[in-house]
């Protein structure tokens, strides 16, 4: 078999992607090329000027296919996995890329968010915008596997993406958005009742409170009472009794509005999904 260094720099992508590699550091380059480190990166330099490949971070390079020429970059899906190994981070897909991948597409998220164990910076691509959400006890949290082109990808289960969404719904678009996500999700027989319950356990019990409200807030498009009856029993279990309501529903708005005695919460925003 052909070293890649006797592949013309204008073949090199061509060479690694027909190898089926999805991405390569700077020291498998050395390896696979017998280069020096300084040729390996003036080498690399070049291909990326040249649009073949492209560095999602310092020491990684990603080839692009001929159909992605364009962009300049791959889909998210089709790198994030290799960054965050390279990273050494543990991730998953989450909120409104989550969404996605489970079929509630109502619009098209302009970001691709990741929640990730430690602060990372966001970082834009070309067309691809990374966005990182730092998420404690992050392998606690359940996960599906998605096939890429390259690799299977994380992404948080149905069930995780809904409670994900309610406790960051500034980052989910608002919580009329996330509404309109969970009557989608709910319309399409997407959550479980056992693991919606199962999952509650992981969050604060005001977001467990908001998340019930907000699938009876889908009721009229989508019956949810056989996900939200099991959620309102975990709340009542876990509420001291004949609690006030005081947790609110838009975390941060004001502290007026009528109180709901079913879910204990003070209903400070109208919320008005989009179905």
């Amino acid at each position: 078999m052909r070293t890649l260094s006797e592949v013309p720099i204008g073949r090199l992508r061509d060479e690694v992607v027909g190898r089926g590699i999805s991405a390569l550091t700077l020291d498998q380059v050395i390896d696979l090329t017998g280069l020096s480190r300084g040729a390996a990166r003036e080498a690399m330099r070049r291909a990326r000027v040249a649009g073949h490949f492209f560095a999602p971070a310092p020491g990684l390079y990603v080839p692009i296919p001929s159909e992605f020429s364009s962009w300049g970059v791959v889909p998210a899906m089709d790198f994030i996995d290799q960054l965050m190994g390279f990273l050494g981070r543990s991730y998953y897909v989450g909120l409104l890329s989550a969404a996605e991948l489970h079929g509630a597409a109502h619009q098209r998220p302009q970001v691709f968010q990741v929640m990730v164990d430690r602060s990372l910076a966001d970082r834009d691509i070309e067309r691809v915008r990374l966005r990182f959400h730092e998420r404690a006890h992050l392998d606690d949290v359940p996960v599906v596997l998605r096939n890429s082109r390259t690799a299977s990808v994380r992404v948080s289960s149905p069930e995780a993406t809904v409670f994900d969404l309610a406790e960051r719904p500034k980052d989910s678009g608002s919580l009329d958005n996330v509404a309109t996500i969970y009557g989608e999700l709910v319309e399409e027989s997407k959550l479980d009742a056992a693991k919606l319950v199962e999952v509650a356990s992981l969050y604060p019990l005001a977001v467990v409170r908001r998340v019930g409200w907000l699938l009876d807030s889908v009721s009229s498009y989508a019956d949810a009472s056989a996900l939200s009856e099991p959620l309102h029993d975990f709340v009542v279990a876990n509420s001291v009794k004949e609690r006030r309501a005081v947790d609110l529903l838009a975390a941060g708005g004001p502290r007026r509005g009528e109180a709901d005695a079913r879910w204990g919460l003070v209903i400070n925003a109208e919320v008005e999904p989009d179905l």
